[in-house]
């Protein structure tokens, strides 16, 4: 089952809502970019991952990693 993310993303943070489809539940999460580990939160989730941020000047990291774990930005 997909898993959809909206990111609040800024330079520093994350503020994430996602939804897996399976059971339909929104959690919200935040990450602080210089304190958590971002690669882990989103190699947490299997299987289709759509996550939808703003365009920044400041993103291309975070849209290399997600290409690397497999996920669509």
């Amino acid at each position: 089952m997909a898993i959809y993310c909206g990111v609040d993303f800024h330079a520093r943070q994350q503020t994430i809502t996602y939804c897996k489809t399976s059971d339909g539940e929104i959690k919200h999460h935040r990450l602080d970019h210089q304190q958590d580990d971002v690669r882990a939160f989103y190699a947490q989730f299997d299987g289709e991952v759509i996550v939808a941020f703003e365009a920044s000047g400041y993103n291309q990291w975070f849209e290399d990693l997600l290409a690397d774990l497999g996920h669509q930005a």
